[in-house]
């Protein structure tokens, strides 16, 4: 008959792997689910100290995965090489090691720092390997109180911790595939995302934000039909190229795309270029000219900045608009035509109709399919994209070789507010290519009103100090880029020491680990 004293040690023991089991059926993220398992360790079974190392694939070593009780400093200490010290030893060999008191053991090496002298004198140290199928991937240990020295209750312990053990590894697996096939999901969902945007995507027309989607959808909507297209949006936001796809996408493609600034024109000047004249009909008419709307027959007509046409001109809009025909001035004879109009402005045209300078019903035949053109600063996830498509286009152009923009040049362009929007960040870009004599564009590269506080943000380039410090970190940065974040390459590109370059990373709270590829 077993004894009292047994009987409650099987059931603390049953306890425990209840609570255990429970965290590992639910894990989802490891790191979590092994903190859980080091505090049930710790709470139910005055198991202190529980410690799980990984070997770490690049490095070979083990590392600290999860630690109860340790600062994040102390687990950064503990790296051990197989075969180093108890931890190393219990790796290297796979057997279980019992250590009856941790002060006495040579070869325990307190890498952390986290048992003093006292506190651990008469602690044990239990230590059994964590396998994945037949290959050892790591270790669990933990520092355990026996009163009496070793006895039964240390090996009871043990057998328990390999159990356990087995049971992390089957589930450090489990989480693996998961994950892996969580991140299959992830990109397989991307890939299609993508394919679906470059389906969507109209043709010379850059962006993939949420708003672009928008109108890529209302673009695709109404492309094979006839109705009237109204483009609104602030200047240079694209009004002209949405035009061109609505035109060079449907089934009008082969037929003329023409394009009318109504606000270049005077007024008598509009009415002859949009309708034509016949010979004699005004003072200078000295031969007929066939106006834009015979010229555009079967394709399309753009008439750009249209709420700043005339009353008069309005009034033979809208007859177009309305009876699709139309006569030349000086001329009784009514021309039929078959044109798809698109109109673009920046004006508010309902503010328009009710100061009475736009007429009412003119502006209900054109606002039948109204497409909003987003302003460029509510779109900023198009920025660099559109930055990088000038930037090819322009170093091209130039022939140039500039492969990239830098950090804080990114910076900059994400942070203005672009007032001009795309036709402002063109011009942007083709100036910093054409003055710029490096291989990535830099922050001095960028036009002044980039750079002051209220655009940039950054207050520390209006002083010399401010430029000087983002001139060195920019430095840094590129060439820790560029050399893979080696920074003794990095020193040695930039003539200086690697001690100098060591304060620098520090100075300015560079991270070199984010520019090292990882070659698989």
């Amino acid at each position: 008959m077993l004894e009292p004293k047994i009987i409650s040690a099987h059931l603390q023991d049953l306890t425990c792997l209840y609570e255990i089991t429970k965290a590992l059926a639910t894990a989802l993220n490891l790191s979590d689910c092994l903190e859980k398992i080091m505090k049930t360790l710790a709470d139910l079974k005055s198991m202190e100290n529980g410690t799980i190392t990984i070997i770490n694939p690049f490095t070979g070593k083990l590392e600290i995965e999860v630690a109860h009780g340790l600062t994040p400093e102390s687990k950064k200490r503990g790296k051990y090489v197989l075969g180093e010290g108890i931890t190393g030893r219990v790796v290297a060999s796979g057997e279980p090691i019992i250590v009856p008191h941790i002060a006495n053991e040579p070869l325990f090496l307190n890498k952390t720092g986290a048992r003093g002298e006292v506190t651990h004198k008469n602690k044990s140290f239990l230590c059994v390997p964590i396998r994945d199928k037949q290959q050892i991937i790591g270790s669990l240990s933990v520092d355990r109180m026996y009163k009496e020295g070793l006895n039964h209750q240390a090996d009871a312990d043990l057998r328990f911790l390999i159990v356990l053990s087995g049971l992390i590894g089957q589930t450090t697996r489990r989480i693996q595939i998961v994950n892996r096939e969580q991140e299959k999901l992830r990109l397989e969902n991307l890939k299609l995302k993508r394919e679906l945007s470059e389906k969507n995507r109209i043709n010379n027309i850059i962006g993939n934000s949420n708003k672009m989607q928008e109108v890529y959808d209302m673009v695709h909507r109404v492309v094979d039909s006839n109705a009237t297209v109204l483009l609104r949006g602030e200047s240079g936001t694209g009004k002209t190229l949405v035009a061109k796809s609505l035109h060079y996408n449907s089934h009008r493609k082969n037929k003329s795309f023409l394009v009318v600034n109504c606000s270049a024109l005077p007024e008598t000047l509009l009415e002859s270029e949009l309708f034509g004249h016949e010979k004699g009909a005004f003072t200078g008419a000295t031969e007929r000219r066939i106006g834009r709307f015979e010229q555009a027959e079967g394709g399309t007509l753009f008439l750009d900045e249209i709420g700043e046409i005339s009353p008069s001109v309005q009034v033979k809009l809208l007859n177009v608009v309305q009876e699709r025909n139309f006569q030349r001035l000086g001329s009784t004879r009514t021309i039929q035509c078959d044109v798809r109009l698109v109109a673009a402005t920046n004006k508010d045209l309902e503010r328009a109709v009710k100061e009475g300078s736009f007429r009412e019903d003119l502006y209900y035949r054109l606002n039948v399919f109204p497409i909003y053109m987003p302003p460029l600063r509510e779109r900023r996830t198009d920025i660099l994209l559109l930055a990088e498509y000038f930037l090819e286009k322009y170093s091209r152009e130039n022939i140039k070789i500039i492969k990239r923009i830098s950090t804080s040049a990114i910076d900059m362009l994400i942070q203005y507010h672009w007032p001009g929007n795309v036709r402002e960040l063109q011009n942007c870009m083709e100036r910093a290519v054409l003055i710029c004599d490096d291989e990535s564009i830099k922050s001095v590269h960028l036009p002044p009103t980039l750079q002051t506080s209220d655009s940039s943000q950054l207050n520390n380039l209006l002083s010399l100090a401010g430029s000087v410090e983002n001139f060195e970190k920019e430095l840094i940065i590129e060439s820790l880029k560029h050399h893979n974040g080696n920074q003794t390459k990095t020193a040695k590109s930039l003539n200086t020491s690697l001690r100098i370059i060591n304060y620098k990373i520090h100075q300015y709270n560079i991270d070199p680990k984010k520019f090292k590829i990882v070659k698989k």
